[in-house]
């Protein structure tokens, strides 16, 4: 997979070369490219934002020099070999950016990120793009950063480790919390190692059991458990059909009951029995 970023803090992308992107970018799975806009810029102060129109607080990213910086990128990747580009903005008035997502991204040849600073880019900028490749606004979360490079950051991390060769076990990925195909939309359940004792803290003994299906269940209630504490919603808007005879002892356990639908709900004020 082909990165290109283009940003006016370059040095924000360090951490692309460490841990597991590092690792890809060694190995060849990750070819990343990182452009400094203010290269395209042609005026003793290097400017690449100015007034917006109509007024307004901040501002904007003109578009000369995003257009001159990401057509020279396309050139330079199509000329390597790259093909099938998408435009990734991260933006807070984007699309959610879910786990599904990232599979959706994982399975695209080349990813141009470019992260606004200031109030944004021009619109201009989207639209003309949007007529030569897909175009994804995408946000991170349902708040408002500095600039869009962190959001790049966590986006690179949740797509690279979905790619081949990335992650050391091919299958660690399959479980993790919000993996599309899983019976439901839980949250992973705490994790152990060894010692089997610190601080006076021991394991639960079932982990030690060496009987699988038992640890499948508790991991599998504890779920459940992690799942009501902090995401609720998620059991709210789950698939009945997705639990089986003991997740649903698991649900009442917790408080949660079947509604007229199906769909399960849980007073706010219920406890555990």
């Amino acid at each position: 997979m082909r990165l290109d970023v283009v940003t006016i803090f370059p040095e924000y992308l360090e951490p692309l070369n460490v841990s597991l992107v590092g690792k890809a970018r060694a190995r060849g799975v990750l070819d990343v490219q990182v452009h400094d806009l203010r290269r395209w810029t042609y005026d003793r102060h290097s400017t690449v934002d100015d007034t917006p129109y109509g007024g307004g607080p901040g501002m904007v990213m003109k578009p000369d020099p995003w257009g001159a910086c990401v057509d020279e990128a396309l050139a330079d990747g199509y000329e390597a070999g790259a093909h099938g580009p998408v435009m990734v903005v991260p933006t807070p008035s984007g699309r959610p950016f879910t786990q599904e997502l990232a599979v959706e991204l994982s399975a695209r040849p080349w990813l141009l990120f470019a992260p606004a600073r200031y109030e944004g880019i021009d619109r201009r900028v989207m639209d003309e793009y949007a007529t030569r490749m897909p175009v994804y606004e995408v946000s991170i979360g349902d708040y408002v950063l500095a600039g869009g490079e962190a959001a790049v950051l966590v986006i690179t991390e949740a797509v690279a480790r979905l790619l081949p060769g990335v992650l050391g076990n091919a299958e660690s990925h399959q479980d993790d919390s919000f993996a599309p195909g899983a019976m439901a939309d839980l949250l992973e359940g705490p994790v152990y190692t060894k010692p089997p004792e610190w601080r006076g803290r021991g394991i639960p003994d079932v982990l030690l059991s060496g009987h699988h299906g038992k640890i499948a269940r508790w991991r599998r209630d504890e779920a459940f458990r992690r799942t009501t504490a902090h995401r609720p919603d998620l059991i709210e808007r789950s698939d009945p059909a997705a639990f089986d005879k003991k997740d649903r002892e698991m649900l009442s356990i917790l408080g949660w009951r079947p509604g007229p639908d199906g769909r399960f709900w849980r007073d706010p004020g219920a406890v555990e029995q």
